[in-house]
């Protein structure tokens, strides 16, 4: 495959672009990201679905710029699809041809089970549920993907989206009840089975809305992409966006770009929640052009990653050059000592996993500056980590990496609503601390054996090397221990 791909989604509303590269067969990361409100459906609803002439020359000046910063990423392999308003217009093919001839690029017009299997193929790899309803709702449609087990099992595409439903019931008249009457009358196409507790919310209304309830509420973590909410708790928001005038939405921290269209899309979006029987909606900041790019990259793996493969992880190993040799020993010596310790801190696997990756990725730091390295190694996994890792994840990896060496602070209620209990946290920040000591010398050569014995309410744990412990034993003291009942001796 291509080392740098790029991917163009014209959509109803917008065009966007985004390149990715790859950094080894299955990890990548992207690179960047553009878009234009194009609007190419702008007038066609009223028109018999005809794409009209001003917004098929937006989407062509914006598609030769597109084409032009894909070159100067030294772009191999491009894809470019057209959705909703594209295949529904008798007049397509005139756009398409002039597009071959202006800017020497084939567009592939996706029909909607087609859509809705490339936001399913993004969601089952990129999220960190794989058990869920994706709804996709764009300019002109909306789309839906049943996930089970990662494995999409079933795909849906309804004529109702944003631009539709604003042209329709609210361009020339304030028409909410005829708007729901619509929206409604899709609804009733889905079949029964698609009920779920778990949505995977897509596009750029759901966006807008993350954003919303992000600033709203003071969430700590400034991240769309696996934000979670219960959609009960801001029913009074969406009531509210549905049926205000546009003077008082202003008033609102929403994109202004989305001004025009958030009244349509909250609409459906609160529509769809309610019809699923949704009680928690995880946003996604990938879609159709990761889905585009994931379903070229596996397509000889079944569209899924190989099993405990992480993309984010592969991608920040080779773009920060961790010495596996050494990321591999702390790794395995830390897990080890979870497990020697397994009675006295009383973690379960989850978290077992995440020291992994906490204790593999530790080093990273050191390639921003030495000192203060896990500072610096805590941001980067925070902000790295965007594939397969909640929120609370991505924050639990950062803690144990920051506070390896001391004590943790009290946590923020809003995290710590979402986290094991600070005292596990410590127990697990100071096993990562307590290997990285051991490993001071960087000899991985040494062999390290452990034993713990309970006396009483007191643990002692035993270390022995066939190494010298001298710059261990000396550092042994700067740790924060989770308790005073835990006895340590090196020899």
């Amino acid at each position: 495959m291509a080392k740098v791909t790029s991917v163009i989604d014209i959509g109803s509303n917008s065009a966007r672009m985004a390149i990715f590269r790859k950094t080894s067969r299955f990890g990548f990361h992207l690179i960047h990201e553009i878009k234009s409100k194009v609007r190419i459906s702008e007038g066609c609803y009223e028109n018999g679905g005809m794409l009209q002439e001003i917004p098929m020359q937006r989407a062509l000046s914006a598609i030769k710029e597109f084409l032009d910063i894909a070159k100067s990423y030294k772009t191999t392999k491009i894809f470019c699809v057209a959705t909703s308003a594209v295949r529904d217009a008798p007049n397509a093919k005139e756009f398409l041809a002039r597009v071959k001839k202006e800017c020497a690029l084939s567009i592939k017009v996706i029909d909607g089970q087609k859509e809705a299997f490339y936001g399913g193929v993004a969601c089952a790899n990129l999220l960190h549920k794989k058990n869920g309803i994706t709804i996709d709702i764009g300019g002109g449609s909306t789309e839906c993907a049943f996930i089970q087990d990662g494995k999409i099992t079933d795909l849906i595409s309804l004529n109702v989206g944003t631009i539709r439903i604003k042209e329709l019931f609210f361009d020339k008249r304030n028409d909410i009840e005829g708007a729901k009457a619509y929206i409604q009358n899709e609804l009733a196409k889905i079949p029964k089975h698609y009920h779920h507790d778990s949505v995977f919310g897509i596009g750029g209304t759901i966006r807008a809305v993350a954003k919303m309830l992000i600033k709203h509420t003071q969430y700590p973590l400034n991240r769309i992409h696996g934000y979670e909410f219960n959609p009960k708790e801001h029913k009074k928001l969406f009531d509210k966006i549905t049926t205000s005038p546009l003077h008082k939405l202003q008033s609102l921290p929403i994109p202004q770009d989305r001004l025009d269209t958030i009244t349509s899309g909250v609409l459906i979006f609160a529509s769809f929640l309610e019809h699923l029987g949704a009680k928690e909606v995880i946003t996604s900041g990938v879609g159709v052009r990761e889905g585009v790019f994931l379903a070229d990259l596996l397509r000889n793996q079944h569209y899924q990653f190989p099993s405990g493969f992480n993309p984010s992880v592969a991608s920040l190993q080779e773009r920060f050059s961790l010495q596996k040799k050494y990321s591999n020993a702390l790794k395995s010596l830390t897990l080890e000592l979870f497990d020697t310790l397994a009675p006295s801190h009383k973690c379960g696997e989850k978290l077992r996993y995440l020291l992994g990756i906490a204790a593999y990725l530790s080093p990273i730091g050191t390639i921003l500056n030495f000192y203060q390295t896990n500072l610096h190694g805590a941001y980067i996994l925070l902000n790295g980590l965007e594939y397969g890792f909640s929120h609370a994840d991505r924050e639990l990896i950062a803690l144990l990496i920051e506070y390896s060496d001391k004590k943790i602070p009290k946590l923020a209620p809003i995290l710590e609503s979402h986290m094991p209990p600070l005292p596990q946290i410590q127990w697990l920040s100071f096993i990562l601390g307590l290997a990285q000591c051991l490993l001071k010398a960087r000899n991985t050569r040494s062999k390290i054996t452990l034993e713990c014995e309970h006396i009483g309410e007191n643990t002692h744990l035993y270390i022995r090397s066939t190494h010298s412990l001298y710059l261990a034993r000396e550092y042994l003291p700067r740790l924060q221990k989770p308790t005073s009942k835990l006895f340590i001796e090196m020899g």
